[in-house]
C-alpha cells in the first residue's frame, strides 16, 4: 500500500518506501560492506568479518582437533554479532522516542565513526580488535536493513544473493515469471555491488594500509546524507514508521 510523505515544502508526494528501504541506499551500502570484506581479508589476518558461518566452522575444527583454546576464541566474534543484533533491536524504540533522526540513520553515523577509527589503527596491532569490531558493525547493520522496496536483502554478504539469483532464473525459464526478473535482476545489482567494493578497496589496501577503509566512509557518506535528509526534511511526519520487515 503506498503511503504518503511529506516534503519541506508541505506539499505531499506519493512513495511507497521509505529512503531507508530504497534501492540506491542498498546498493551503496552493498558497496561498503565488500569493502570491509576486502579490508579484513587483506590486512587483518585473513579474514571475512561481515557473517558467522567461517567462525562457526573454525571453531568446530579446532574444537573437533583437540584446541580448546584456540577453538574457544572464536566466541568472542561471534558473541560480538550477537551484541550486535541485540542492540539494533533495541535501540531503536528509545531513539525513535527522541523524534530527530531514525534508528536507521544513527546506525549509518555510527557506523562510519568506527570505520574512521578502525583506519587509526595501526596494523601492528592485534587482529582481532579489527576484526571484533567489524564483526560488530556488520551484526548491526544486517539487523536493520532488512527489505529493499519490498524484497527481503543481506547488505553485509552474498550467499543469499546469489542463492535468489538462481531461483529468479529458474522461474523466468519454467513460469516466464515477470516478477521474479525483477527479483533476480535486484540481488544480481547487489552481488556486483558487493563485487566492486571489494576489488576497489584492494588497491588501496597497499597504497593506504590501515587507512584504506576510509574509502568505504565514501559511499557510507552518501547514504548519511540521504537518510538524514529524508528525517528532516522529507520524511519528518513518519520517523514513526518502521521499515518493511521489521
Amino acid at each position: 500500500m503506498k503511503t504518503t510523505d511529506a516534503n519541506a515544502s508541505g506539499n505531499f508526494a506519493v512513495s511507497p518506501y521509505l529512503a531507508c528501504e530504497r534501492r540506491e541506499i542498498y546498493a551503496l551500502l552493498m558497496l561498503s560492506a565488500g569493502m570491509m570484506g576486502a579490508y579484513t581479508f587483506n590486512l587483518r589476518g585473513g579474514v571475512f568479518c561481515n557473517a558467522q558461518t567461517a567462525n562457526v566452522v573454525m571453531m568446530a575444527v579446532a574444537i573437533g582437533q583437540g584446541h580448546w583454546a584456540h577453538g574457544l576464541y572464536y566466541l568472542i566474534p561471534m558473541a560480538a554479532y550477537c551484541l550486535g543484533s541485540m542492540l539494533s533491536e533495541m535501540l531503536p524504540s528509545p531513539v525513535k522516542k527522541l523524534g530527530f533522526l531514525r534508528w536507521d540513520t544513527c546506525l549509518v553515523a555510527f557506523e562510519a565513526l568506527v570505520l574512521f577509527l578502525v583506519g587509526c589503527i595501526p596494523l601492528e596491532a592485534p587482529h582481532a580488535i579489527v576484526q571484533i569490531t567489524i564483526n560488530f558493525i556488520a551484526s548491526m547493520q544486517y539487523n536493520t536493513f532488512r527489505q529493499m522496496e519490498g524484497i527481503p536483502m543481506a547488505t553485509t554478504f552474498c550467499t543469499n544473493h546469489v542463492r535468489q539469483v538462481g531461483v529468479a532464473l529458474a522461474r523466468i525459464i519454467r513460469q516466464k515469471d515477470q516478477a521474479a526478473v525483477r527479483r533476480g535482476l535486484a540481488h544480481l545489482v547487489m552481488l556486483l555491488c558487493f563485487f566492486g567494493g571489494g576489488a576497489v578497496l584492494t588497491p588501496f589496501c597497499s597504497l593506504w594500509g590501515a587507512r584504506a577503509i576510509w574509502l568505504a566512509l565514501i559511499p557510507n557518506g552518501i547514504v548519511l546524507c540521504r537518510l538524514v535528509y529524508a528525517d528532516r526534511i522529507t520524511e519528518q511526519g513518519l520517523l514513526g514508521r518502521k521499515p518493511a520487515g521489521h
